[in-house]
Parts: C-alpha cells; structure tokens; sequence
C-alpha cells in the first residue's frame, strides 16, 4: 500500500455551516407564532365568551398550528447559539433538516385526522352552523395569508458559503465568477479580473506554498473571438502581479499566461455564473420550507373548507363539506411526502448535488490524477463537503494542491483530501 498524506479545509477553523438567511428565517418564523399565538387566544376566549363551540376548536387548530411552528423556531435559535459547539462534529447546519423531518411527520398526522373526520362526515353528515363557520374560515384564511406574506422569500433563499478562507492568497475582492486557475509544475496560480471600485485589471497571485513568479517572464495575452491579441505586462504588488493596462470590455476572451515553464492557456466569459455554484437543492433551508408548508396547507385547506361550505349553503350539496376536507387531507398528504424524502434523504447524507460531486472528480482528474474514492453530502443550506482520496504520479502535489483546485466551487465549504504517491513518484 502506497505512503499517503491528507489534509482538510476547516482545520483549525470554525464549523459553522448555518443558511446565509439563518436569522432572518428565525425572525420570521417566531413573528408567525406570535401572529398565530395571538390568533388562537382570541378565538378561544371570544369562543369561550360568545358560547361559540366552533370559535373554540379553530382557536384549538391555531394552536396545533403554532406548536408545528415552534419546531422549526427551536431548531433555528438552538442550531445558532451552538453553532460553535465542539460537540456537533460537523457544526449544527442539519438541525433544521431534522426540524423539517419532525414537521413533514406532524404535516402526515394532521393529513391523516383531516381524512379520517371527512370519511366520517361522508359516513354520518352532522349539521353545519353556516353563520359561524364561513367567517370563522375567513378569517383563518387571513391569518394564513399574512403568515405565507412573513415566511415568503425564506423558503427560497440561497446561502453563502462560508468558504474557510484558508490562506491561499486568492484575493478576496476580485469577482468569484472572473477567476480561473493554472496548474503548473511551479504550482497553481489564480488568474483573475479584479474591478473593485478600480478599472479592470488582470492580476495573478500564487496559491500554493511552493509557488512562485519571477516578474521578467510573467505576463497575459488576450485574443478575442475576432482573432484580436493584446498583450499585458505585469508588475510585482507584493504577494501577487497586476497588469499595468486595463482590459477592455467585454471580457470575454481566451488569456495565455507565460509562466517560467512554458504558456497555459484560460478561458474567461463575460458575466458566467454557475460553473462552480451549488446546486439549489444543496441550497434549500428545510426548515424555513417546513414552516412554509404548514401554513400554505392550513390557507389551501380554509379556501377549500370557504369553497366547500359556501356550495353546501347556496345549494344544499352537505357532501361538499367532507369532499373539500379529503382534497385537502390528499394535497397535505402529497407536501409531507416531498419534505419528509428530501430532509430523509439529508439526514442520511445522500448527496443532493450530484453536480458537484462530478465537478470535483473532473477539477483533479483533469489535472492527470485519478480519484480513488469520492464522498460528497451537505452539512446545512449551502454548505457542501467533499472527502476525496487521490491516486497521482506528480511528487510535488500535496493536500494544498488540490485544496487551490477545488477552491472555485462555491458552497464546497469543507474538503478533506488524501493524497497517494503511486510507484512512478516514490
């Protein structure tokens, strides 16, 4: 067996692998509790006042209604006030995929009980006290409107990654979509567009610990699609070197770097986004979806129940009442099923980005290498890891190698590699 050395992203760093929208779902999430609290105590105590058994029992759905929600407001303060704790291995960032499971279950139960009383009305009508049901659903439906209202946009929101900045002296101003990376024997090396608040300019900085620029042989040649070529010298800033000239828009073009070993050449396309991002489903907060299924299917089943009453008033049709109640248990039902397969499947670390799994076994093996072993999962909304054992031929290739490779791809927040020298470079 091969000697082999490893080397992992986020040691000695923080663990915190939170949703970029972390406290502003958590926000949202206790506003709708409260909003929904205050709601149920009024219908109660109105209820309890005016002798209205019907006002009583919403105000009793109200509460089942903001105890589903307290799940996922525990899940967000517990997972951000141990965001830090050493205990959580990976950090807190699946809590709320484990709030979101809890919840597609409650979703299930209540599907169930809504299905099981309209079967039994189907079974055995009882009589309907129209005057107080229909404003009683009305008002039910506002309360959920004003909560779907709060929680919209969370359920949809997209998370930062963390990254770990790991010292490899990758600028962190210039844009993450306008930097490409050349892999030479001298080592790798960031080649980037940088325009923050300055005209553009190319700049190249060292990414590896045994990289190095000599100023004499460095410089950038553009040619663009109509076969135009422009030459960039570069000068030494200290730590990285900038092209003197600004680069013409638009920045679309191929750029030939020469280095002392020789010209690589890379591809830069004006305003690509995507090549390196995580796939939305890896982005996804289940908690703040959970939160927002529940009150998507309390407003689907009052507009059912507001339908299926008005037609039983206006035309005697009793049936309607028990039939809007098992079309709501069976959208309910459907809801659960998706958010109890999807937070499942996070839990038991199935990889819901098989895009970047294939990106990360491209991104080395491009490189001559070959990937022995590859395990990539999420550890909370955004944030990727990635566990991959290298097989390579090339001496001067360490962790840190594969470490600057890999870099480019946004939400892979942790990476663990191991590298194993073959016979050919022992």
């Amino acid at each position: 067996m091969s000697d082999f050395t490893n080397a992992a992203f986020g040691a000695g760093h923080d663990h915190i692998f939170l949703g970029a929208g972390h406290e502003s779902n958590e926000r949202k999430t206790w506003t709708v509790i409260a909003l929904c609290s205050a709601m149920m105590l009024i219908e109660i105590v109105g209820g309890s006042l005016f002798g209205s058994l019907a006002l009583v029992a919403d105000g009793l759905h109200m509460s089942t209604h903001a105890g589903a929600m307290l799940i996922a407001a525990l899940a967000y303060t517990y997972a951000r006030k141990h965001a830090s704790d050493s205990r959580f291995v990976f950090g807190t960032g699946k809590l709320g995929d484990l709030a979101g499971f809890t919840s597609a279950i409650v979703l299930a139960m209540i599907a169930l009980l809504i299905g099981y009383e309209a079967v039994s009305r189907f079974l055995s009508p009882v009589q309907i006290h129209f005057g107080q049901a229909i404003p009683i659903a009305v008002v039910g439906l506002l309360v959920n409107i004003a909560s779907v209202w709060l929680l919209s946009g969370g359920h949809h929101s997209h998370s930062h990654g963390h990254g770990h900045g790991h010292g490899h002296g990758h600028d962190e101003h210039a844009h993450e979509d306008e930097v490409q990376r050349v892999f030479a024997p001298s080592g790798v090396f960031a080649v980037s567009i940088f325009e923050d608040g300055v005209p553009p300019v190319f700049r190249i900085t060292p990414e590896t610990e045994n990289s190095k620029l000599h100023s004499s042989i460095v410089s950038v040649t553009t040619v663009r699609p109509d076969g135009a070529r422009q030459s960039f010298a570069l000068v030494d800033r200290g730590g990285y070197f900038e092209s003197r000239e600004e680069i013409p828009e638009p920045h679309a073009f191929k750029a030939i770097v020469r280095l002392e070993d020789g010209e690589h050449e890379v591809e830069f396309e004006e305003h690509e986004h995507g090549h390196g991002d995580v796939d939305e489903a890896a982005t996804r907060d289940h908690n703040i979806r959970s939160a927002y299924v529940h009150v998507i299917a309390d407003a689907a089943v009052s507009v059912l129940a507001i339908i299926g009453l008005v037609l039983a008033r206006w035309f005697g049709w009793i049936w309607m009442d028990p039939l809007a109640g098992v079309i709501g248990a069976l959208v309910i039902a459907n809801w659960s099923y998706g958010l109890m397969r999807d937070t499942g499947g996070i839990l038991l670390d199935m990889n819901p980005d098989r895009r970047m799994a294939d990106n990360v076994r491209h991104a080395i093996e491009n490189n001559g290498d070959k990937v022995l072993d590859l395990h990539v999962w999420r550890l909370g909304p955004g944030h990727m890891s990635a566990v991959v054992s290298v097989a390579t031929s090339e001496s001067q290739r360490t962790p840190g190698f594969y470490h600057a490779a890999l870099k480019r791809f946004k939400g892979l927040s942790h990476v663990t590699v191991e590298v194993n020298p073959t016979r050919a470079a022992v």
